[in-house]
């Protein structure tokens, strides 16, 4: 070999020393899924309310809390079928007869689902207020009429101060 070819040679083979070794590329992928489930939730913006009746409720015969003085509830779902908000009184021994307890809503149902719409008695066991059939993501807020009726059936001693009956009600959101 001459000494151009050898110089050639060594050339190559430091060349080749000095260069980096060559990495294959390869891919691969994952699948990530996510097993969302059907999920409703209820906030009560409202946990108490009183109800004082003026000598006009008593003439006649029941006091009310409507719109805005009522009870308000936020309820969402990610049920792609909807949401029934219900509404029960459970107390053992309900201190304001439950004939006497009416309840309704006049927030309308953005798909026209149902809704007690005119006063009704609130029972032991859950009742449909309202409920609508597609999701509800962002939070919706259900408002709840509250009359009682026959006010004179509930006693007062001629004292300091009123006396209270109270009931408390429950609130229930249901995925459809």
């Amino acid at each position: 070999m001459n000494r151009f070819g050898r110089l050639s040679f060594t050339l190559l083979v430091a060349g080749l020393a000095l260069a980096p070794a060559a990495h294959a590329a390869t891919t691969g992928t994952s699948a990530v899924t996510l097993a969302a489930q059907a999920n409703a939730m209820v906030d009560v913006l409202d946990p108490t309310l009183t109800l004082s009746p003026l000598a006009a409720d008593y003439a006649n015969d029941y006091v009310e809390a409507t719109g805005a003085s009522g009870l308000r509830v936020r309820l969402k779902t990610n049920s792609s079928t909807g949401i029934a908000l219900m509404v029960r009184c459970a107390d053992a021994v309900p201190q304001i007869a439950l004939a006497d307890l009416l309840v309704r809503t006049q927030t309308v149902s953005p798909t026209g689902s149902t809704t007690i719409g005119s006063y009704t008695a609130i029972t032991s066991s859950n009742q449909t207020l309202w409920s609508m059939t597609t999701a509800q993501h962002p939070w919706l807020t259900v408002t709840t009429d509250i009359r009682v009726q026959n006010l004179i059936n509930y006693n007062d001693a001629i004292s300091a101060g009123a006396t209270n009956y109270t009931n408390t009600l429950t609130y229930t959101v249901v995925a459809q």
